[in-house]
C-alpha cells in the first residue's frame, strides 16, 4: 500500500484532491439537457470503478503486507466496515443535495455554500475525533474561509434578488453542507484503532455504502424532482453513449481527489482534520470554473464583482494558513 512519507507529497496529494473535488462537476454542466438525476447514476458508477482501480493498484503493491488491499478487508473489525460503509451513505445525501443545488444555482454559488459549510463543521469534528496540527492556524483558516462564503453569498444574492430558483438552490446548498460536514469523522474513526482499515479498503467500501443508498435517494430525486417533470428508470436508459461517459467522468475524478484525501490523511504527519480542510478548498475552484468558464456572474455589477474578489482573496489566504498547520503542529 504506498502512502507518503514526506509532508510535501502528503500536500500534493491534498492539493489534487482539491482540484479534483472542486472540477468533476462540470462533466454534470456540459450536457444541459441531461438532467442531474440521470447524470447521478453514471456517476456513482464511475466512483466504484475508481475505488477498484486504486484499490487493485496503489493499495495492493505489496501483496504480503497487513495492509494489502485484500488482507486489510479480511482482517478489519465490524467497526471499521459500518464507520465507512455508513460514511459513504451520509456523503452520498448531501451529495445528491449538492449536484441539485448545482441545477438550480450554479457552481459558483452551490460550492462555496456547501463545501464551505461542509469544511466548518467537518474540520471541527475531525480534530475532535484526531487532534493533529496546529489549532490556531487550522481554525484562523477556516475563519478566513468562513469569511469567503459569506462573501459569495452577498454577492449571488447582489445578482439575483428575486429569483425563487436562486432561493432553493441556496437552501440546498447549505442543506447539503450540513450533511457533508458529517460523513469524514466516520471515515476518520474508520481509518484508526484495532483492525482498522486503510485508506483504499476504506474508500472501497465507503464507495459500496454509498452506492446501496444511491437506489433509495436517486430514484425518491427522481419521482419528486427539485425542478422539473418526474423521471422514470426508462429516460436513463434513452440516454446516448456520450451523457453517460461524462457522468462516469465525473465519478472517477471525484474519486481520484478522494483517495488522495483519504491516504493524506492517513498520513501521521496531517491527520483527518487537515485533509479534509484543505480538500474542500474545493469551493475556490469551483468557483473559477463558474465563475470565468460558465460565467454564471455574467452581467454582474461593480459591487458584486468586488465580492467575488475578496471571496477568492479569503480562500487563498485561509486555504495557506490551513496547509501550515501541520508544518507548525
Amino acid at each position: 500500500m504506498y502512502t507518503p512519507h514526506t509532508y510535501p507529497v502528503a500536500l500534493l496529494m491534498m492539493l489534487v484532491s482539491m482540484l479534483c473535488w472542486g472540477s468533476w462537476a462540470n462533466t454534470q454542466k456540459i450536457d444541459k439537457a441531461w438532467r442531474f438525476e440521470l447524470f447521478y447514476w453514471d456517476y456513482m458508477w464511475g466512483i466504484v470503478v475508481c475505488a477498484l482501480l486504486f484499490g487493485l493498484t496503489m493499495g495492493h503493491t505489496n501483496p504480503a503486507a497487513p495492509v494489502n488491499f485484500f488482507r486489510n478487508l479480511d482482517s478489519a473489525s465490524t467497526r471499521s466496515l459500518v464507520e465507512a460503509f455508513v460514511g459513504g451513505m451520509i456523503f452520498n445525501l448531501g451529495n445528491l443535495l449538492l449536484v441539485a443545488a448545482i441545477s438550480l444555482a450554479g457552481m459558483a454559488v452551490a460550492f462555496p455554500l456547501g463545501a464551505g459549510l461542509a469544511l466548518v463543521i467537518g474540520a471541527v469534528l475531525n480534530y475532535a475525533v484526531s487532534p493533529k496540527g496546529n489549532p490556531v492556524l487550522l481554525f484562523g483558516g477556516i475563519v478566513l474561509v468562513c469569511a469567503a462564503i459569506a462573501s459569495n453569498a452577498m454577492a449571488y444574492r447582489g445578482l439575483s434578488k428575486s429569483s425563487k430558483s436562486g432561493t432553493k438552490g441556496i437552501v440546498l446548498s447549505l442543506l447539503c453542507g450540513v450533511v457533508i460536514g458529517l460523513f469524514y469523522p466516520f471515515v476518520a474513526k474508520a481509518l484508526t484503532g484495532e483492525n482498522h482499515l486503510g485508506p483504499y479498503t476504506v474508500y472501497f467500501v465507503f464507495a459500496l455504502g454509498a452506492l446501496a443508498s444511491n437506489f433509495p435517494l436517486n430514484y425518491a430525486f427522481m419521482r419528486r424532482p427539485v425542478s422539473g417533470p418526474p423521471l422514470s428508470m426508462s429516460d436513463y436508459f434513452e440516454g446516448g453513449p456520450a451523457a453517460h461517459a461524462w457522468g462516469v467522468l465525473g465519478g472517477l475524478i471525484w474519486g481520484t481527489g478522494t483517495i488522495c484525501s483519504f491516504v493524506a490523511a492517513y498520513t501521521p504527519m496531517v491527520g483527518p482534520a487537515t485533509s479534509f480542510s484543505l480538500g474542500e478548498g474545493n469551493t475556490m475552484i469551483s468557483a473559477v470554473w463558474g465563475v470565468f468558464v460558465w460565467k454564471e456572474f455574467r452581467g454582474a455589477n461593480s459591487h458584486v464583482r468586488r465580492l467575488l474578489a475578496l471571496m477568492f482573496a479569503l480562500f487563498v489566504l485561509g486555504l495557506l494558513v490551513i496547509s501550515l498547520a501541520p508544518v507548525f503542529g
